[in-house]
C-alpha cells in the first residue's frame, strides 16, 4: 500500500493547497505526457504551467519538484 504525505508550513497558501489537492485526488486525474502529446504544451502554458511535473486543479497550478522547463518541450 502506498503512503502519501503532504508537507507544508501552515500558511494560508499551503492549507489551501492541502485542501484542494486532497479533494481533487478523490476524483479521476487526467495524465498528459507532453512528450507524446506535444499539441497540449500550449494548453499547459495557458494554464500557467512553467515546468513539469505540475498538477493543475481548478485553475491552480501546483509545480512539483522541477523536471523540465515547459519551454524545453516546445
Amino acid at each position: 500500500m502506498s503512503k502519501t504525505v503532504f508537507f507544508h508550513a501552515g500558511c494560508p497558501v499551503c492549507v489551501s493547497a492541502e485542501q484542494t489537492i486532497a479533494d481533487a485526488l478523490k476524483q479521476p486525474v487526467e495524465k498528459v505526457h507532453l512528450g507524446v502529446a506535444a499539441h497540449r504544451v500550449a494548453e499547459a502554458e495557458s494554464l500557467g504551467v512553467k515546468s513539469v511535473p505540475a498538477l493543475v486543479i481548478d485553475g491552480h497550478v501546483f509545480h512539483i519538484n522541477h523536471g523540465a522547463d515547459l519551454s524545453a518541450l516546445k
